[in-house]
C-alpha cells in the first residue's frame, strides 16, 4: 500500500511539472498601526489592539506587543498567527542563550537571529512587519525585521496599514528632547489618529516604555469619544 502511494504521488508530481500548474498563495487582509521611537527618555513602543479577519473585525483585544526577554519587546503587524510563533520562538532562544552564557542577548544579536530564521521560510507565505525592541550594553536598539528578511536599524517607525497616519503625527512632533510624558502623548495620539482614518486599525491604544532597568507597561486606553475630544487638533 505504501510503495502504491508513494507511486500515485510520483506521478502526481510528474503530472503538476509538466502542465506547470501555479500554486498561488494565500492572499490575507490584514491591517493595524504600531510604532516605536527612541528619545531622551527612553523607548516609546505604541500599538493599537484591533484584529481583522477580511472586511470584519477578529477581536478588539488583541496584544501586539509580545515581551522576548525582561529587557526586550517584539511588536506584531502583519499575520498574528505568524508574527506571535517566531516572536515566541526567538523568545525561547534568547533565553537558551542567556542561560548559556550568563548574559542577556543584545538587542542587535536577536534581531539578526530573528531575520536568520525569517529567511529560511522567505518567499512562502509568511507575513510579518516586526520591530524588536530593547536595551542593552550599547543602549537602545530598534530593529525593522519582515518577513522578506530585511533588518534596519532606526529611531523611530511605524508599521502597518495605518502607518501613513501615524507618520503625519511623529515627522511634526517627534524630538530627541522629549520628555517621557512628551513622549507618552505623542504615540498615543500618533496611534489615535491612525485608527480614526484607517478601518483596520482600533480598539485600544496600548502604550510601553523601554529603558536600560527593562521594560514596563504604561497604560492601555479605548479610541472612543473620549479620546477624540482628548486627541483632536
Amino acid at each position: 500500500t505504501q510503495l502504491q502511494n508513494l507511486k500515485t504521488n510520483m506521478k502526481f508530481d510528474k503530472i503538476i511539472t509538466k502542465k506547470n500548474f501555479k500554486i498561488n498563495s494565500v492572499k490575507f487582509w490584514h491591517g493595524t498601526t504600531t510604532l516605536a521611537f527612541i528619545c531622551r527618555s527612553g523607548i516609546i513602543v505604541s500599538v493599537d489592539s484591533r484584529a481583522s479577519m477580511g472586511k470584519y473585525i477578529g477581536s478588539s483585544n488583541v496584544k501586539k506587543v509580545i515581551p522576548i526577554n525582561d529587557n526586550m519587546l517584539g511588536t506584531m503587524a502583519g499575520g498574528a498567527a505568524d508574527c506571535f510563533f517566531w516572536e515566541r520562538n526567538l523568545g525561547i532562544i534568547c533565553h537558551l542563550y542567556e542561560l548559556q552564557n550568563n548574559h542577556k542577548i543584545s538587542v542587535s544579536g536577536a534581531s539578526k537571529i530573528f531575520t536568520n530564521m525569517i529567511y529560511k521560510y522567505k518567499n512562502s507565505g509568511l507575513s510579518i512587519g516586526a520591530m524588536i525592541i530593547g536595551w542593552d550594553q550599547n543602549g537602545p536598539g530598534l530593529f525593522y525585521v519582515d518577513s522578506e528578511a530585511n533588518r534596519i536599524k532606526i529611531k523611530m517607525i511605524s508599521v502597518g496599514s495605518g502607518s501613513t497616519f501615524a507618520y503625519g503625527i511623529l515627522d511634526s512632533s517627534y524630538k530627541w528632547e522629549l520628555s517621557l510624558k512628551e513622549g507618552v502623548e505623542l504615540g498615543r495620539r500618533s496611534i489615535f489618529h491612525a485608527a480614526f482614518k484607517d478601518a483596520y486599525s482600533g480598539g485600544k491604544i496600548n502604550t510601553y516604555l523601554v529603558r536600560n532597568n527593562g521594560w514596563i507597561k504604561i497604560c492601555s486606553e479605548d479610541i472612543g469619544k473620549e479620546s477624540f475630544e482628548k486627541y483632536k487638533f
